[in-house]
């Protein structure tokens, strides 16, 4: 057997503590399959003395994590520490640099510096993996840099933030308020005190960033993908989608167009039959549209320690076994600029929520402000929320807006959101439209 593969693992937090476990429990398995030992040697973190529940006899301890990164004692640098910039980019830039291997989990790291990072490993004949940084158990990034090389991908959208995906679960499954789902999150640790990444759309974007570079083989660019989050569905979404046969998820979808690269991340309805729309809790689910082997769906764990560290494992036996690829599929020298699809040219049905002054003549409004976009209304309700259904609760105050719920035919992005803003404006509703997205499934997506 080949002498050891020699680690450096920064930060030891969930996902770190929880890959030294694997290492050790594993560590004749992993060997076996490697065809050489996998050795931690040295490791680093804010605080030493933290009990982690691993043992970290005999292995260096490192202050600083660039100093770690750029040792000679190590051959692969692990970094686990998490951010765009600061300490974890330092360390990241000098392993390389120094002619390190590096396998990270850093999403946010990748989607602002994946391309300079990636050119940087290329000019270092180095690996730069990052299967982790994405869905976390889920292997859909070797799916798109091993499995699909051959393909062309058209594609490639799903679920792919847990917090998210738990809250809105909870609100349909237990017919709970946004505020109470997301309270409940924070207390299982799904959720962070200050909640905003996640539930803003940022943490999917950021991932999403990624998989657009790896499908269409483009360089990274976060700045262009249109980010909308959860924080304005309400039970009254929630209700109305499972009436009609939907399901609310936060969706990351970028496709291939005439026109562009189209990458969004929002809210969607999708059909209660799909595959997606079963995926419940804390879960993540990926689709891959392409054209030799058509659709593909991968389901799993999206996040936690131990899942996560099965990801970073699988990204440090390929260097182990000395297969070194380009990391971003195609070389970052053939990379091709970002060209950003026109949002407003999207196509697609729209649910429209409005909150209607019982006034003459105010439904008539609305419907020339659609017409005069020329969006065409395939079904128009009105709605009681079911709070105040006879038997379960307080009926509607004579005078209270009423709850309007429109779906459209097929429009454009454009023509949906200017036809809204005109009905705002014109005073015929109480709050602010809300508009969600009728999402199209591939045909691998049926249940």
């Amino acid at each position: 057997m080949q002498k050891p593969l020699t680690l450096g693992i920064a930060g030891l937090g969930t996902v770190g503590a929880g890959l030294l476990e694997l290492l050790q429990v594993h560590k004749e398995r992993l060997a076996e399959r490697a065809g050489r030992p996998l050795k931690v040697v040295g490791i680093s973190a804010r605080s030493k003395n933290k009990k982690r529940g691993v043992d970290t006899a005999g292995i260096a301890w490192f202050d600083d994590p660039v100093a770690l990164a750029k040792d000679a004692s190590i051959e692969a640098f692990v970094e686990l520490i998490g951010g765009s910039d600061g300490v974890a980019k330092d360390a990241v830039e000098a392993a390389l640099k120094a002619g390190k291997h590096v396998v990270t989990a850093n999403k946010a790291l990748l989607a602002k510096h994946g391309v300079e990072l990636a050119k940087l490993a290329e000019e270092k004949g180095v690996a730069l993996n990052f299967e982790a940084a994405v869905a976390g158990g889920i292997p859909v990034i070797k799916t798109l840099r091993e499995s699909l090389a051959a393909n062309e991908v058209r594609r490639v959208y799903g679920i792919l933030n847990g917090t998210c995906n738990y809250i809105l679960s909870t609100m349909t499954d237990e017919h709970r308020s946004f505020a109470e789902a997301l309270k409940e999150a924070q207390q299982l640790g799904y959720a962070e005190a200050d909640p905003t990444f996640d539930i803003g759309g940022f943490d999917t974007a950021h991932k999403l960033a990624i998989l657009t570079s790896l499908a269409f083989g483009t360089e990274i660019d976060f700045e262009q993908v249109d980010v909308e989050g959860i924080q304005s569905i309400t039970e009254a979404d929630i209700e109305a989608a499972e009436d009609m046969g939907y399901r609310i998820k936060l969706l990351g979808v970028a496709a291939r167009t005439v026109g562009g690269i189209e990458a969004r991340v929002h809210p969607a309805m999708v059909p209660k039959h799909s595959a997606i729309a079963e995926v419940s809790g804390a879960t993540n689910a990926v689709a891959i549209d392409a054209d030799f082997c058509n659709s593909l769906l991968l389901i799993g764990p999206g996040a936690g320690g131990r899942a996560t560290a099965s990801a970073v494992a699988s990204d440090i036996l390929d260097i182990a076994r000395g297969t070194v690829m380009p990391p971003l599929v195609t070389r970052t020298g053939s990379l091709k600029r970002y060209t950003k699809s026109k949002l407003g040219a999207h196509q697609g049905a729209y649910y429209v929520r409005l909150s209607v002054y019982d006034r003459p003549g105010a439904m008539a409004a609305i419907a020339k402000r659609m017409g005069d976009r020329e969006v065409s209304i395939e079904s128009i309700v009105q709605r009681r929320p079911r709070s105040a259904l006879p038997g379960i609760g307080a009926r509607l105050k004579p005078g209270a807006p009423a709850l309007v719920v429109m779906i459209t035919h097929e429009t454009t992005e454009e023509a949906i959101r200017q036809a809204v803003e005109a009905i705002e404006q014109d005073g015929k509703v109480s709050e602010r439209p809300q508009v969600i997205r009728i999402e199209k499934l591939g045909e691998g997506d049926e249940l």
